[in-house]
């Protein structure tokens, strides 16, 4: 088997973007498990280790996924499928349990009150789905998100523990001619400053 060699680090970025058209190609497997595993190797606080990931590409489980994720009404406003028709869901899931386990023990309790001004397991959350978006564009693929808030019955479908959240769904596939979202147009504020604000 030939070693994988993907794009120029620059060229995923400036590639990357939330895609909400797909083909019905297939993608490799091979692919598909080297996005999910650019997910795993995200930086994880205390190494807590608290992020995890459903895979379906199961076709009748991804269109049971767009239902609950209101796809229907999707489609009467004149989009195209977008979850039933990305070939690859990844569900980020992250348990604060881990952390507060993790952050319990004596190597951790000396540096930490147990307060959380900053929730981690967001945090790491945050950095595994760009992991994942990033990993897709620089397979030749395109990825989108689709936050959990608007998912009610999803961790009973995917049979998701009570003690881990999803966090929302990320959709893979191979890129279609999308219809450009109008927040593009809102143009960028400032949002790099040097020094002091």
């Amino acid at each position: 088997m030939d070693e994988y060699v993907g794009m120029e680090f620059q060229d995923v970025l400036d590639r990357r973007r939330m895609v909400r058209g797909y083909t019905n190609d297939p993608i490799d497997p091979e692919a598909l498990e080297r996005i999910v595993v650019a997910g795993v190797r995200a930086p994880s606080a205390g190494f807590s280790q608290g992020q995890s990931f459903v895979v379906v590409t199961d076709p009748e489980r991804r269109s049971r996924i767009a239902e609950l994720a209101g796809e229907p009404t999707y489609l009467e406003a004149g989009f195209d499928p977008w979850i039933s028709r990305a070939q690859a869901l990844v569900v980020l899931c992250t348990s604060e349990n881990r952390y507060r386990e993790r952050y319990g023990e004596p190597d951790k309790t000396r540096h930490h009150d147990g307060t959380w001004p900053v929730p981690w397991w967001w945090v790491d959350a945050g950095a595994a789905m760009q992991n994942v978006l990033l990993a897709a564009v620089d397979e030749g693929l395109a990825a989108g998100f689709l936050g959990i808030q608007a998912i009610d019955g999803l961790a009973d479908l995917l049979g998701i523990p009570d003690d881990v959240s999803p966090v929302g769904v990320i959709t893979i596939g191979h890129p279609a001619p999308d219809r450009r979202s109008g927040s593009l147009d809102r143009g960028r504020r400032e949002t790099v400053h040097w020094e002091q604000w």
